[in-house]
């Protein structure tokens, strides 16, 4: 468990730690729930800290486009105001947390927390200059949101023992496409 060190002009980006993405929800990710205390850890730091929180959250329409049944390659998940699409009990959102609401368009999916979101201006209107990035699942929703977080000029760091993949496969390819794009990684320091 590495030492948390932030630093003015970081900011703390939890992404998709929702109960559809946990054990027992529609689309669950092994061990999603076993991250939440590991998150916790850091949002406690960032809150000592004075380190901006983000949330992001899947926020799927009925129907949505990304779903099975219209094509796409997920079971219906985190429909807007259901249980499924709620940030997972455990996680202890501070007061401050800002959210980020993504999955809402009718004309396609959003993975990343910066897809049309407008989080790179709200990073940049609170001086961040790097992202600590964690959440579910590693290999899709996490790994677009540090690619992302790269390519609008952030350094990214992704905190490897707080997310998972969906697959094991797709968690080694995912990992190798962030390390080449330049996000660090918790776990190599």
């Amino acid at each position: 468990m590495p030492a948390i060190q932030f630093r003015a002009g970081d900011a703390l980006i939890l992404v998709d730690p929702q109960n559809d993405f946990c054990p027992g929800g529609a689309l669950p990710i092994e061990g999603g729930d076993g991250i939440m205390p590991e998150l916790n850890r850091w949002i406690d730091a960032a809150v000592a800290a004075g380190v901006p929180v983000f949330a992001s959250r899947d926020w799927h329409p009925e129907g949505h486009l990304s779903f099975e049944s219209q094509g796409g390659p997920w079971p219906p998940h985190c429909l807007q105001d259901t249980e499924g699409a709620a940030f997972h009990p455990a996680l202890k959102l501070p007061a401050s947390v800002i959210k980020v609401t993504k999955g809402v368009r009718f004309d396609q999916d959003q993975n990343s927390a910066f897809d049309q979101t407008g989080l790179a201006e709200e990073l940049r209107r609170h001086n961040v200059s790097r992202v600590w990035v964690g959440g579910l699942a590693q290999d899709v929703c996490v790994a677009a949101t540090a690619l992302d977080g790269r390519k609008a000029g952030f350094d990214v760091v992704l905190i490897a023992e707080a997310t998972r993949p969906v697959t094991p496969e797709g968690g080694r390819e995912s990992m190798q496409k962030m390390r080449e794009a330049g996000v660090q990684v918790t776990s190599d320091a």
